[in-house]
């Protein structure tokens, strides 16, 4: 086999490790999106959580984000390196989805074990967002000149089947009871522990990666660790002004926050929607919020081949941010308890959820120097994950504010189509500073 073709079979071999941990991610995150609706029938939990305390729970894996987190780590990776700052923040992700599952396992009142769990997602969600930024960042070292968004789009793609293996298997570990039957706390924590369990067998496959990655730079002939950086071009913290100042820079944040908050925020409480909009009974609802992941499954690889053939990404990412909006707009005024109309919209949802990242995140390392990939990507999260704080913590309200099942969800809708048209606008904005730079490149295609 030629060099070029064993490097080319040793690209996706990293690519398989890389996406492992943050498949077990996506399914921790979202162990208990199609079990939200249990959190109104706080009396029936040994748990003891109702909707707001869920919201509360949910939000805490963007607090220490929001917090600088992500702005301090992400300065890290470029100053040492994916092998050592990745391997830290993956084994905090581990260490914080464990106190999680001790929090929910422990037989404490609902508000002690709200504040542990709180500090555990915080934990988790830290390292989680690192790790992402670790895996985003080694792709677009390692397919530099490739298929770069195809593998930024693959990887989206299995974390996603995360997701949808949480909406899938976390209602089959927390069996439906009768009327007026207890959950008890072992049976909550049922997916917990598989979450758990999957982030361990991702660290293991972690760890595979940094010895790859290391031969990777020997035999580059690279000593620093940070791939193809020269040592005379290395970080420094004046770099961070410079993003600060990139209008395009700022504009791909903005989208991913508004975007993402469309969606992510969503799916915390996409059962609890569904069932009154859509008449539906819980195990219909959780099929149906399993196909947005599905959807991406499908589409983000596509599309990801697509951005790479022929290029026009500030434009997909104005159709995507289009049909999020579009979805949203069904889910709201569709026709009460026609579950058709759910299905469309949910549909839309994914498809528009795979095209904007498929577009966005290969898009960065264009408009920004690769000795700086780390601090622009975090930085890109860390005000994504200010939406992520806020947004369930609001939506946890209103379902807690009303009476009426129906009320809550619709009015919960109001927050995400407002979410959309901001996004929209943001994407429009994106899509006219790319005609004006040509030079730069963004709506070209990727592969050389």
């Amino acid at each position: 086999m030629s060099p070029k073709k064993t490097r080319t079979h040793l690209c996706w071999i990293a690519l398989a490790c890389l996406v492992v941990p943050m498949f077990a991610s996506y399914f921790f995150d979202d162990m208990f999106s199609t079990l939200s609706q249990l959190f109104k029938h706080p009396e029936l939990l040994e748990l003891g959580w109702d909707s707001e305390a869920y919201g509360f729970y949910a939000g805490g894996y963007s607090f220490l984000c929001v917090c600088g987190g992500l702005i301090v780590c992400g300065i890290l990776l470029d100053i040492f390196g994916v092998r050592i700052i990745g391997s830290v923040f993956v084994g905090l992700m581990i260490a914080g989805a464990a106190t999680v599952y001790g929090a929910i396992t422990s037989a404490l009142p609902p508000q002690t074990s709200l504040v542990i769990a709180y500090v555990g997602c915080m934990l988790f969600g830290l390292g989680s967002e690192i790790a992402g930024v670790a895996v985003t960042r080694s792709i677009a070292k390692w397919f530099k000149g490739r298929n770069v968004a195809l593998a930024m789009g693959l990887q989206l793609a299995i974390a996603r089947l995360g997701t949808a293996a949480a909406f899938i298997i976390s209602p089959l570990l927390v069996a439906e009871k009768s009327a007026g039957q207890m959950y008890t706390l072992a049976e909550t924590s049922r997916p917990a522990l598989l979450g758990l369990g999957l982030l361990l067998f991702g660290g293991i496959l972690w760890a595979a990666f940094v010895a790859m990655d290391a031969n990777f730079d020997r035999e580059a002939g690279v000593k620093s660790g940070r791939g193809e950086v020269a040592e005379n071009d290395k970080f420094k913290f004046s770099d961070i002004l410079k993003l600060l100042t990139n209008t395009r820079f700022i504009l791909v944040a903005l989208l991913c926050v508004f975007f993402y908050c469309c969606i992510i925020s969503f799916k915390k409480f996409g059962t609890a929607i569904v069932i009154p909009r859509f008449g539906m009974d819980a195990e219909s609802a959780k099929w149906m919020i399993t196909l947005i992941p599905f959807f991406t499954v499908v589409f983000t690889p596509l599309f990801g081949a697509l951005v790479d053939k022929v290029g026009k990404a500030s434009r997909w990412m104005i159709i995507g941010a289009v049909l999020v909006f579009c979805a949203h707009l069904v889910i709201a005024f569709a026709p009460q308890g026609v579950p058709l109309w759910g299905y469309a919209g949910i549909a839309i949802l994914g498809v528009g959820y795979s095209l904007v990242p498929s577009a966005m995140w290969p898009t960065v390392p264009k408009i920004v120097p690769e000795k700086n990939l780390g601090t622009a990507y975090s930085l890109t999260y860390w005000v994504q994950n200010m939406g992520m704080l806020l947004v369930p913590v609001f939506v946890g309200r209103v379902f807690k504010s009303e009476t009426s099942t129906l009320v809550a969800a619709v009015r919960a809708e109001y927050i995400f189509i407002g979410l959309g048209i901001v996004a929209i606008t943001v994407a429009i904005l994106f899509f006219a500073s790319a005609r004006r730079h040509p030079e730069l490149k963004i709506d070209e295609p990727n592969r050389r």
